[in-house]
Formats: C-alpha cells, sequence, structure tokens
C-alpha cells in the first residue's frame, strides 16, 4: 500500500491533547461556567451580608448565647437519635422488593411535602398537652409543649426524612453480591451490615447526617409552634428582629454559620475517607 496518500493528507486537525493550537470546544468551558454562574446566584445574599454587616458594632446578649447552646445540644441530640432509628429504617427500605415500595416512598414523602408550619400543628394535635399522648406524657411528668422535649421533638421530625431518604438511596447504591459474597462466607446478618453495607454507604450516610444537621438546626416552623420555648437560633432570630430590628440579627445569622459549617464539612471528608484530624 502506498504511502503518498497519508503524506499528501495534511497535518491532522489539532484539539485538546493533540498538541494542536486550536480552539477549546465550547463544551469544555460552557458547564463550568453555567456551573459558576448558579453558586455565584446562590452565594449573592450573603456577599450582601458580608457588606451590610456592622463588624464594629456586634455584641451577642446573654438570650442569643442561650439559643445557641439550645439549638447546639437539641441538635446533636436529634442527629444522634434520627441516625439510630433512620439508618435500620433506610436499609430496610433498600432491601424491600419493588412490592409495596411505591407505598413506602409515599408514606415518606408525606413529612417533607408537609409545610413546616402545618407540621407543627400536627404534632400539637398529637402530642400537645390535650392530646392522648400528651396526656399520658403529662403524667409521667414530661410536658412535650414548650419545653425542651417539645424542641427536640421538633428537631427530629423536622430532619429525619431527609436523613432517611439519603441512606436509603446510599444502600440502594450497595452492590448485594458484596453482601452475598459475606454470607456465603459464614458472615451473619449483622456482621455483613457493619462490615460491608455501612463503609460501602458511608458517603451517603454522611450525605444525610449533614443535611439532617442543617435541617434540624434551622428549623423554624415547627419550633414556632411547639417548642417556641426554649428558644433555639430560628426563633431566636425573629425575635431579635421584632424587638429590636436587622441590627440584632447580624451576631446570630454569624454565630450560626460559625457552629453549623464545621460538621457538614467534617462529614464530608469522613465520607470520603479521608482523615478529618
Amino acid at each position: 500500500m502506498s504511502a503518498e496518500p497519508l503524506l499528501s493528507a495534511g497535518p491532522p486537525a489539532s484539539g485538546p491533547g493533540l498538541g494542536g493550537g486550536g480552539a477549546v470546544p465550547a463544551r469544555s468551558w460552557t458547564l463550568p461556567v453555567l456551573g459558576l454562574l448558579a453558586l455565584g446566584f446562590l452565594l449573592l445574599p450573603y456577599a450582601g451580608l458580608v457588606l451590610t454587616t456592622p463588624w464594629t458594632r456586634m455584641a451577642p446578649d446573654a438570650g442569643d448565647w442561650a439559643s445557641v447552646r439550645t439549638s447546639v445540644a437539641g441538635t446533636l441530640l436529634a442527629l444522634g437519635l434520627v441516625v439510630l432509628g433512620g439508618t435500620p429504617l433506610a436499609w430496610w427500605m433498600a432491601r424491600r422488593g419493588r412490592r409495596g415500595r411505591a407505598v413506602l416512598d409515599g408514606l415518606l414523602l408525606v413529612p417533607l411535602l408537609t409545610p413546616p408550619l402545618a407540621m407543627g400543628l400536627l404534632l400539637a394535635m398529637a402530642y400537645g398537652p390535650y392530646s392522648a399522648i400528651g396526656r399520658a406524657a403529662g403524667g409521667m411528668g414530661l410536658d412535650l409543649s414548650n419545653t425542651p422535649a417539645a424542641f427536640l421533638l421538633a428537631q427530629v421530625y423536622a430532619s429525619a426524612p431527609y436523613y432517611v431518604l439519603a441512606a436509603r438511596a446510599a444502600f440502594e447504591g450497595v452492590p448485594r453480591e458484596y453482601e452475598d459474597i459475606a454470607r456465603t462466607l459464614g458472615r451473619g446478618p449483622w456482621h455483613t451490615f457493619w462490615h460491608v453495607s455501612l463503609p460501602l454507604a458511608r458517603l451517603g450516610l454522611a450525605t444525610g447526617m449533614a443535611l439532617a444537621w442543617v435541617r434540624a438546626l434551622g428549623e423554624f416552623g415547627i419550633a414556632l409552634i411547639i417548642a417556641y420555648y426554649p428558644q433555639g437560633i430560628p426563633v431566636r432570630l425573629w425575635v431579635d428582629l421584632q424587638d429590636t430590628g436587622l441590627s440584632a440579627v447580624y451576631p446570630v445569622v454569624w454565630v450560626f454559620f460559625l457552629i453549623g459549617l464545621p460538621l457538614p464539612l467534617l462529614l464530608g471528608l469522613w465520607g470520603r475517607g479521608r482523615h478529618v484530624a
């Protein structure tokens, strides 16, 4: 075969990875630019917050710090309860067959679709002092309205569906053959769950915990109905705005970010298998 046609065809078209100096195809920069525009749109209000904050006159008062302690303690406890109860529920839902899955999905979506204020009213009807559960709890000395227990209840109901959905998706992504191999090697269901399913689902579980933390920490609507006292950070922001004005809100907002951001970031590192120390 003659080499002349190949030699006369001219140099190959330049492009990425070929050493040429041609223009970069549009598709290589379109998505990053669109992504940056979307990120900028989401962060635009926070740029305004930075520019308008009176940095030299910020001084949280005692009530603000009390709301911070309430939110941090309540949210950590709520997150522990959500993970403890939501993880086995998510695994069970992920391992269910197709029969009944749509029903389970619908039942889980109901609390997600319920507006927070409506959820607060539902909880007041279910756990309030005039309900059967509320009267029974009151007989045992446990008040489920405007108490730390009510605050915890509000946070659990606000955050649990988010964790369960993320955890279920994580368990669905674990190949069943890995679990089957572990069982054929004589490992029991509990050992397989702890040493196979959980490690492989770690990233999704970390995402679910981060979502639950953020959702519980920022819950306002439910707490406004059943846990106005003790005031968490969101309710305290509302009270400061009503009583003093916008200037009183800035310190609480910045403290909220300082205590809210580290845990999701650490959970992201843990989920990706990186050291957090």
